[in-house]
């Protein structure tokens, strides 16, 4: 079947959720991926965070090929042999205790909401229907679900779906005053993504991010670092919270940890993980023997001499190479990010500069409506970051003669 065969049928018969790119993915090696009509495209979107090792690796279909021939599926009702040593592997990078599996990000955070309300009415038995509020940070996404929601910023994801879960109140970002207003005892969990990924590569400050610790502390309340697209090497550390010496209560996981199958983790202080106790929390699916033992592979691929070592060197190389494009073309207000976390926020709108990539040979995004975000495979290459700057000065140029027209118009 060709493109205009596959996106006719899916037109026909799929819930209208995705505005697609108009290609047809057939096949995937390394940092690339090929159309129905043979056409290669380097991919620096990756799946949205997923792909880190790219297409297919070959450790990574050795695992598959193996497992798939051996146990795809068992109940959480019994016992596999993965779950564990991946669970001790996660809790060791995360400095914490216990995990639970699940299947995608919204997923573990709806479970670490859950987490935060249990354990508020455990510790805090006096006071049950008082220490109930989630925090959440303006900006911020975590998830689809009604819950996930309800701690979503946007106005857009939330509005046709009101009203949503009580409780949620959201502080102003990297407003240390406000934070010490809203995280009051009443407070049961904060939840806040270290470096904003949807809300556009938005890093936030270090001071706000001690603070909120400090009065979770002081509060017992959990503090849960969202590590869905941030984490598992994206900035070129195991966690981005690593990189301000923080030592959360809870940090979820979820895109690149299976690489490319789903799965997701919630990771968890012992204490922490007391309020749980079987029959408050659960998933079919969530932990399957083939998607940990994959992780258990992506895990020991990026611990690896050298492999994050890549991740930061190709990472500082590519933001430069976007500050030198902001230097020459003012379009860009700003180049923000970390390791292969990256965005350059426009001036203007850039979904006709999405769509110029792609018919250029190159997959990125466009998220809040004018920052390209760029979250390309861990092996990429500085090559591969050549060719895409390349591919965006002429791109770039033509919004800059756009956007001078405008004002003198």
């Amino acid at each position: 079947m060709n493109y205009e065969q596959v996106r006719k049928e899916e037109s026909e018969v799929l819930v209208p959720t995705y505005q697609r790119l108009p290609l047809l993915a057939v096949r995937g090696e390394g940092c690339e991926i090929y159309d129905d009509r043979g056409r290669r495209y380097v991919d620096f979107l990756g799946g949205l965070a997923v792909n880190a090792l790219g297409y297919a690796h070959p450790e990574i279909l050795a695992v598959l090929r193996d497992e798939s021939e051996t146990l795809l599926h068992v109940s959480n009702l019994i016992y596999h042999p993965y779950q564990a040593p991946l669970a001790q592997t996660l809790a060791r990078w995360a400095g914490l205790d216990r995990v639970f599996f699940a299947n995608s990000g919204t997923e573990v955070n709806e479970a670490a909401m859950k987490l935060a309300r249990a354990y508020a009415r455990k510790f805090h038995p006096a006071q049950p229907f008082e220490k109930y509020e989630v925090l959440a940070v303006e900006n911020s996404f975590h998830g689809r679900t009604l819950g996930a929601l309800s701690a979503t910023w946007p106005e857009h994801y939330r509005e046709p779906f009101e009203p949503l879960v009580p409780g949620f109140r959201f502080v102003r970002l990297n407003d240390v005053g406000h934070l010490r207003d809203c995280l009051t005892r009443r407070v049961s969990a904060f939840m806040v993504e270290v470096i904003q990924g949807e809300g556009g590569v938005v890093e936030i400050r270090e001071e706000f991010l001690r603070t909120a610790q400090e009065l979770c502390h002081r509060h017992d309340a959990l503090f849960i670092c969202d590590e869905i697209q941030c984490g598992l090497g994206r900035t070129g550390r195991r966690f981005a919270f690593e990189h301000y010496g923080l030592h959360p209560d809870v940090v979820l996981v979820a895109k690149p940890l299976a690489a490319g199958l789903p799965l997701a983790a919630l990771i968890a202080s012992e204490r922490a993980a007391q309020a749980f106790s079987p029959g408050f929390h659960g998933t079919t699916f969530g932990g399957g023997p083939l998607q940990c033992r994959l992780a258990m592979k992506v895990l020991e691929i990026l611990d690896r001499p050298g492999f994050l070592d890549h991740v930061r060197e190709v990472g500082r190389y590519f933001k430069g190479r976007l500050r030198e494009l902001q230097l020459e073309f003012p379009v860009i207000r700003e180049v923000r990010g970390e390791g292969l976390m990256l965005a350059a926020e426009l001036t203007v709108p850039g979904k006709g500069v999405v769509q110029q990539a792609l018919e250029a040979g190159f997959l990125i995004n466009c998220t809040q409506e004018k920052v390209l975000r760029f979250l390309p495979p861990y092996i990429i290459e500085r090559r591969h970051v050549d060719e895409l700057i390349a591919a965006l000065r002429p791109m770039l140029a033509g919004l800059a003669v756009e956007s001078h027209q405008e004002v003198n118009a």
